[in-house]
């Protein structure tokens, strides 16, 4: 989804007051707060594909998958997202209703107007995160996945080929591009605007 810069700098606790009584979501940066922009059918079908998979699969278990909604805080950046999906197992989250900070996976749903922001800044802020196992990237117009694996000498990047299967090791998770694009229909989006997926406004 976009993002659209609202203010030059607030601070956290500033943020989630507003948050708490905002009816349209906000991502927050290092002081700087970024309106959450609307995501198209194929961005949210495969969101909800995943997620379902995931629930379906960690059901009775202390892992917990969330979507959209929840907010994923990374502290050594102070920063907060809403990632598309994501998985934590900490017992320390279990009890926290509306923030988590230790996820094992985090995915994101690429768009043309964030790609860039994915890939690059907003990596960089959660590999901050000592939980994070997985960062997989799922792209709305083509089904190309990447996912970026956590290993001793750093994160390797494995790109899945069109049989492969979707792998998640940590989670004892796997499923098939097929379950992941079941009744999506790739369109590139042709509205949104090119250049960064974030726009300051001063």
């Amino acid at each position: 989804m976009s993002n659209l810069a609202v203010s030059s700098f607030i601070t956290v606790d500033d943020y989630l007051a507003g948050e708490a009584e905002s009816p349209i979501k906000h991502e927050y940066v290092d002081g700087e707060v970024f309106a959450m922009g609307g995501a198209t059918d194929a961005h949210v079908t495969i969101s909800l594909n995943l997620a379902s998979s995931l629930r379906a699969h960690l059901r009775g278990g202390p892992c917990r998958v969330y979507i959209t909604d929840m907010k994923l805080q990374v502290e050594r950046a102070n920063a907060f997202f809403y990632p598309d999906v994501f998985v934590t197992c900490a017992a320390a989250d279990a009890p926290e209703p509306l923030i988590k900070r230790s996820p094992s996976v985090v995915i994101e749903i690429l768009s043309k107007s964030t790609e860039g922001y994915d890939r690059g800044d907003k990596f960089a802020r959660y590999r901050l995160l000592d939980s994070l196992q997985d960062y997989v990237l799922i792209d709305s117009r083509r089904r190309v996945i990447d996912v970026f694996r956590r290993h001793a000498d750093g994160w390797l990047l494995q790109p899945l080929a069109e049989d492969d299967r979707l792998e998640l090791p940590t989670l004892d998770f796997g499923c098939t591009m097929d379950e992941i694009y079941e009744d999506v229909t790739l369109e590139p989006v042709i509205d949104e605007p090119d250049g960064e997926p974030i726009t300051k406004v001063v």
